[in-house]
């Protein structure tokens, strides 16, 4: 039997999740938990009715939890909604107690299934389902700075006149106000981006990189605000991510997981560069970090803390 992905959730992200996952051919099952029976088999309705035009593939789903049984991946998406003027950090009370709630069903249902999380404030919700959960290291993270990465890389791909795939650099920290910018090691085509400066294609200041990460922090608000929520490419996010675990691919990736041997950076989660696979998230990467992104990433450090002590009650 092929591969199972349950989805929590049938609100937008959910089905953008698995509406990419289908499309890219991810796994053989897609199974779609919310506690809405009718909008979970409206989405499976609707899926379904396309099944024709993609790889081979079935999807099932309604409001009950146990539809999870024996997944490889369940990811976690249900949870109140980001409004506009909201950050992602005001949703922590209620969905930290969701994910209170829900994860030790989907354990109980799907014990060895890698648990993401892409309910936000998803670095405070990673935490939470990782003690929850009581796995083994890396089994629960979540999806992290991966989106937010991809934003980057596609607002310096036209910046710098160049395709998006010879981009590379990363978002670390929380996903949310507090993230930042590995501008030290990122690079495009293998030049260092500090250095890069081709005729015809620009050069990057500090000034321009401060105003590339401002439209970084912004694009979710400006999603919000113009659509009422974010949904295909988280989505196209997540089937990625999902590839990376299912196929083993060892596929370098900023998710968010408990940091444990990192200097001054025990007991949280953050995004920070991670080898993912079977197991999940894996090895972080040594990353070199220069003064002002060292600083940076204590600073969303204490953010994430901040969060976590106040719903800890």
């Amino acid at each position: 039997m092929g591969d199972h992905v349950a989805i929590v959730g049938a609100g937008s992200v959910g089905a953008a999740i698995a509406y990419a996952s289908l499309i890219r051919g991810v796994a053989e099952r897609i199974s779609i938990y919310d506690i809405d029976a009718a909008k979970a088999r409206a989405e499976v309705l609707d899926l379904n009715h396309g099944v024709e035009f993609v790889p081979e593939a079935t999807v099932d789903g309604g409001d009950d939890v146990g539809i999870c049984a024996g997944a490889d991946v369940v990811v976690l998406t249900a949870g109140a909604k980001q409004k506009p003027g909201q950050s992602r950090l005001d949703l922590a009370a209620a969905n930290v107690a969701l994910c209170r709630a829900i994860v030790p069903q989907l354990v109980a249902h799907a014990p060895d299934a890698v648990i993401l999380l892409v309910t936000n404030p998803v670095d405070v919700l990673t935490y939470e389902a990782t003690h929850i959960a009581g796995l083994p290291a890396g089994q629960v993270f979540g999806s992290g700075t991966v989106l937010d990465s991809s934003r980057l890389r596609h607002l310096l791909a036209r910046r710098c006149r160049v395709a998006v795939q010879n981009v590379h650099a990363y978002i670390a920290g929380e996903h949310g106000d507090s993230e930042f910018a590995l501008w030290s090691s990122a690079t495009i085509g293998g030049v260092p981006l500090t250095a890069w400066q081709l005729p015809g294609h620009g050069t990057i200041s500090p000034a321009d990189r401060e105003d590339l990460l401002a439209q970084v922090r912004g694009a979710a608000y400006e999603i919000i605000a113009g659509k009422g929520a974010t949904s295909w490419a988280i989505g196209l996010a997540t089937a990625r991510i999902l590839e990376a675990v299912l196929y083993d691919e060892h596929r370098v990736m900023p998710v968010t997981a408990m940091l444990d041997d990192q200097p001054g950076l025990g007991d949280v989660c953050l995004s920070l560069p991670r080898v993912v696979g079977r197991g999940g998230a894996g090895t972080v990467l040594p990353t070199p970090m220069d003064a002002p992104e060292t600083a940076a990433l204590q600073a969303s450090a204490h953010t994430i803390r901040g969060v976590i002590a106040a719903v800890a009650s």
